[in-house]
Order: C-alpha cells, then structure tokens, then sequence
C-alpha cells in the first residue's frame, strides 16, 4: 500500500542533516511520497517539555557533541560539529524550503534541504543570510526569485500552519518522521520508518 511521511525538521538541526539522505534514500525505495514540514522549534518546545541547545546540562551538551562525531563517522558524513554560524535562526530558510515546495515540488524541496543542512554542518554558511539563502537557490538550479517569494504572507502562514500541526499531533524534536499517525522520532529511529514503510 501507498504510504505517505511527514517531514517535520528544523533547518539548523544536525539531527536532521545526519538522517536526510538516508531518509530521501528510504522513502524513495518505498515509493513513498514525503510531505516537507519544516517547523518552528522554538514554537514547539514551550509546550513539549524540550529546551533550547544553550539552556541544557552541560553534561547533554556535552554528550550531544559526542554523539554528532559518532554519527558523522558511523554514516560517512562529513560533519563540523562545532560550525562557525551555530546557533543560528531556522525561520528564513524554513520559508525558502517551503517556497521552493510550493512552486518546484517535493523533489526540489529534498534538494533545497540538502544544500541548507550542509550549507550549516559541512560549509561553514550562515542560513540566516539572506544572500546565502538566496546562493543555495541558485546553486540547486532554481529561480533566484524563490528567496523573494519566500517572504510572502502565504508561505508564512503554512510554515505556521505546519509547526501548529507538528504541535497538534505531539511532535517534539527535530527530526520526525509521521506514518499513519505514528511518530518516529530521531534519524536513529529510520530502521523502524524503513519497517513501516514496509508493512
């Protein structure tokens, strides 16, 4: 049977760059179709319990860079687990994914993700720059004018839209796969969306 993923992710998360290719590899393989929901954590976490990077234990912290290296290594992928521009707002580039979905589709929004997460976590880019949002664009082949688009009042109402339903259906961290109103969450947790996928 035809199976259907949210996507919900932040940009800046390097979670969600750790299991996007696998991710795009699995949902491909399944003939799944992937809905693109790049949410607000900043949103999400007040009323999910979680807390802001600069605002956890040391000992998460810590742990946290710990584990970023073990994955990087483990999946071959290269990885600054300290980037130059991190922490950095998500918002503008959630915006420049969705609009790209709006206009060009799920396979150039995957692309558009792609660029942004390695812009953060491999190339030392700032995403919350507006002229390197708008060089990711051009440099995933599509219309420079998508950076523009992306301010317009409709692609924020759905990046609205989609962070309150992450929030309706108890989504609370970065990245989460839905398949049939089950949460999978984290890119450690893909062996169960490849199971799901195949039931």
């Amino acid at each position: 049977m035809h199976k259907t993923i949210d996507y919900y992710f932040a940009p800046q998360s390097p979670w969600t760059y750790l299991g996007h290719t696998r991710f795009a590899e699995i949902a491909a393989a399944a003939g799944a179709t992937v809905r693109v929901r790049p949410i607000d954590m900043g949103s999400v976490f007040p009323v999910s319990g979680g807390l802001p990077l600069g605002k956890r234990a040391p000992q998460r912290q810590a742990y946290r860079l710990v584990e970023m290296a073990r994955f990087s290594r483990y999946l071959g992928l290269p990885m600054n687990t300290k980037p130059k521009f991190f922490p950095v707002a998500g918002d503008d580039a959630a915006r420049i994914i969705i609009a790209v979905d709006i206009n060009d589709g799920t396979a150039a929004a995957m692309r558009m993700c792609s660029a942004v997460f390695a812009a953060v976590w491999v190339q030392e880019r700032n995403i919350g720059d507006p002229n390197v949002l708008e060089a990711l664009v051009v440099e995933c082949g599509l219309p420079a004018k998508r950076s523009e688009q992306s301010q317009s009042q409709a692609v924020q109402e759905r990046y609205e839209a989609y962070t309150q339903e992450a929030i309706d259906i108890q989504v609370f961290g970065a990245p989460s796969y839905v398949i049939d109103g089950e949460i999978f969450w984290g890119q450690d947790r893909l062996d169960f969306v490849e199971r799901a996928l195949r039931q």
